[in-house]
């Protein structure tokens, strides 16, 4: 048996928690991967996993021998990386970490894009809000929204999301247009909840101070999608990322209010695992979405 495909399997076999899944992924047969990995702990005359209904999980020495094995595919991908990146080459594979809500509509297409342009790339997406450990669940780049936190982590700026906030003609003329943030008190304000937890809007008009308002609505979600549909139904405002409600804004369907305050824009970053060796698959992709984040990014059909 190749020692290196042996690895390979018994780590991926690690990291999904089943042969059936290590199997799918690496599109090779369930059995396959099973006799591999059974003879590589014959080789090394130990268990690495432990085998039950609920799928697989690591020894005390398969936890050991998952680290090292891990270590060196990632020098081998590393040194494939440098040859591949002298000849101007993208290839193998490349895990992406999103959002959900960014994710599905706007880095989803970004990435079938860069698999066209790159055809010897094969690309493992996954939608996860909250923060995971890169390493532990090999991301080679996540793409993530906010203030990053200091951390061995390498990143690079890709560009700013903005935010607007937005009501139906039908809702404005119901109810009247708010002319100031103070205004938005009087008004059904529908909350996003993962990122307007406490309730409140800021707001920035030229060099004044920032204004925060306490809001109150119907409607309380943490899918954006959610909060869109009920402004389109007419139940209230919402503060929303512009690359949500640009394409209901160019319908005609919300307009914006509050035209003279802006909403923080949160920046957008790709984070990656070292600052230091950073393969050329991982290099190639910011380099194509930092061009795509210029400008107006979110008027733009993706």
């Amino acid at each position: 048996m190749d020692r290196i495909t042996g690895w390979q399997l018994f780590v991926r076999a690690a990291e999904s928690g089943s042969f059936s899944r290590a199997a799918r992924d690496l599109n090779l047969t369930q059995p396959t991967v099973t006799k591999h990995v059974a003879a590589l702990e014959r080789q090394l005359g130990a268990r690495l996993l432990n085998r039950n209904t609920r799928g697989l999980s690591l020894t005390e020495v398969g936890a050991l021998y998952y680290d090292k094995c891990k270590e060196i595919l990632e020098r081998i991908e590393d040194a494939d990386d440098i040859a591949n990146a002298r000849q101007g080459q993208v290839r193998g594979t490349l895990r992406i970490g999103t959002s959900v809500a960014f994710g599905r509509r706007v880095i989803t297409p970004l990435t079938l894009d860069f698999m066209k342009r790159h055809p010897q790339l094969n690309i493992d997406l996954s939608f996860e809000d909250t923060y995971v450990d890169l390493v532990a669940r090999g991301i080679d780049v996540a793409i993530r929204m906010g203030k990053l936190a200091d951390s061995s982590l390498g990143a690079r700026f890709l560009g700013t999301n903005p935010w607007v906030t937005v009501a139906t003609p039908a809702y404005l003329k119901k109810h009247g247009k708010p002319r100031a943030p103070a205004d938005l008190t009087r008004h059904n304000v529908l909350i996003y909840s993962t990122v307007l937890g406490d309730d409140r809007l800021h707001f920035v008009r030229g060099g004044q101070r920032p204004l925060s308002v306490a809001v109150h609505g119907s409607l309380r979600s943490n899918n954006l999608s959610a909060i869109l549909h009920a402004v389109r139904a007419h139940m209230g405002l919402a503060a929303l990322p512009w690359y949500v409600a640009a394409q209901s804004v160019a319908a005609g369907r919300v307009v914006p209010v509050l035209d003279d305050y802006a909403l923080p824009e949160q920046e957008i970053h790709a984070v990656y695992a070292s600052p230091k060796q950073v393969p050329a698959k991982v290099t190639a992709l910011i380099a194509y979405l930092q061009d795509f984040f210029q400008g107006e990014w979110w008027l733009r059909k993706i």
